[in-house]
């Protein structure tokens, strides 16, 4: 499990961790040869091997037959913290999750090629650098990073290639710098995080559209019923029912609106807080690379045309060598 945990960390994808795992004869969860996608992220987003748990996940829906269910609101849900010793560091987990969130957004632009891949971005025209050889036969490669949609675009971009030993050599200058003010950082953060943390009027907003769509619902309920057994005029009930459902749709998107914001600050507040536990944790100076560091302090490194580029940390500090 902890080795699985590290080859995602070191950019490896769900389909490079199977095949790594096979080439090492290690036998699947079910004590297979062929490792699946869908069982690597399992284990990758499981809670329980960082000692919590999620109950009900599951629900039994026919006693007799024994059917079981996906819970998907029907019945409460409890997180229990620290439920039973952890395999995996708690904040390790955390590191994954996000990691997750940002591959996601990021679709099949993600190669899992190199830490650097989807993080450094153009300039001009807002694409992401692409890693190049040069001389592939001879002593003198090495790898370079290019903005991909170089000479896709009808103007060139003007940014230029540039190495990976010069990305992450002003990585570690930014980093410096950033770390000079350490404790004025770790304030900002946690006053940022306050405000993620007050949901106090999208919670009533929540409440005032989940209600208003359980009473459109009972009102559809009663027409329908009302048209079972009364006799009218069904032009005016098919007028009524069409304007009733318009509102519910209308309502419970608004509701969907409004919890994917909410959703979205918890998931931001839960991404800050990692960011504070790991700028506390991080060295003032660094000397060396750190794929760790870059991965979970970095969300994005734009390069310029001079060649300098602006790194940008996920607290939104932006500092520019």
């Amino acid at each position: 499990m902890r080795l699985i945990y590290r080859l995602f960390l070191e950019c490896k994808t769900q389909q490079g961790i199977c095949e790594y795992l096979e080439s090492l004869g290690i036998p699947s969860p079910g004590g297979k040869a062929k490792w699946t996608k869908t069982t690597v992220t399992s284990i990758l987003t499981n809670e329980k091997y960082k000692g919590d748990a999620l109950l009900q996940k599951k629900f039994t829906v026919d006693f007799l037959e024994k059917k079981m269910k996906t819970n998907e609101g029907e019945i409460p849900q409890f997180y229990v913290e620290n439920s039973h010793p952890a395999i995996i560091e708690p904040d390790e987990w955390d590191y994954v999750q996000v990691e997750f969130a940002r591959r996601r957004a990021l679709g099949n632009t993600y190669s899992g090629k190199s830490s650097l891949s989807a993080k450094l971005v153009c300039e001009d025209c807002g694409s992401f650098f692409g890693s190049k050889v040069w001389h592939s036969t001879d002593k003198y490669r090495k790898t370079i990073w290019r903005c991909n949609s170089k000479f896709s675009n009808e103007e060139r971009c003007s940014t230029p290639s540039i190495d990976t030993d010069t990305i992450k050599q002003l990585f570690l200058t930014a980093y410096n710098q950033l770390m000079q003010n350490r404790n004025q950082v770790v304030a900002d953060c946690e006053l940022m995080r306050r405000s993620l943390t007050d949901t106090t009027s999208l919670d009533v907003d929540i409440e005032s559209k989940t209600e208003e769509t359980l009473v459109v619902a009972e009102l559809v309920k009663t027409l329908v019923n009302e048209n079972a057994s009364t006799a009218q005029s069904q032009d005016e009930y098919h007028r009524k029912y069409d304007s009733l459902t318009q509102r519910y749709e209308a309502a419970s998107k608004e509701l969907e609106q409004l919890e994917t914001k909410r959703t979205l600050l918890q998931q931001q507040d839960k991404a800050m807080a990692l960011f504070i536990r790991t700028l506390k944790k991080q060295p003032l100076v660094l000397e060396e690379w750190d794929d760790t560091i870059w991965m979970f302090m970095v969300e994005k490194a734009i390069v310029h045309h001079d060649g300098g580029i602006t790194f940008v940390f996920y607290n939104g500090t932006e500092v520019t060598v």
